[in-house]
């Protein structure tokens, strides 16, 4: 099981380092307690090879993703996204 703590090992430190680019705030320290969750895990599945901790790391994850959801994803339910100036021109052309 030593691929579930390598995987484990780098989500600790890419939801850490995404703690370290956010403004000061309560996701901020939301994002950090992801990271320390990360890495507790990664220890226990160190220490007991097991698939006890899957759980913990979907709860993990779950809450990550409602920290701070992907770019692209953020951006189209706030209604910014931008379209190419042609897609509009070629709607008009199929009509």
């Amino acid at each position: 099981m030593s691929d579930a703590v390598d995987y484990l090992h780098a989500y600790a430190t890419r939801a850490i380092c995404r703690a370290r680019r956010m403004p000061v705030g309560k996701l901020k320290r939301l994002q950090r307690a992801v990271g320390r969750i990360y890495l507790l895990l990664t220890k226990e599945a160190a220490v007991a090879p097991s698939i006890d901790y899957l759980e913990d790391f979907r709860a993990a994850r779950r809450l990550e993703k409602s920290i701070a959801p992907e770019r692209g994803q953020a951006l189209s339910e706030l209604g910014k996204t931008r379209r190419p100036p042609d897609a509009e021109k070629s709607k008009t052309a199929l009509r």
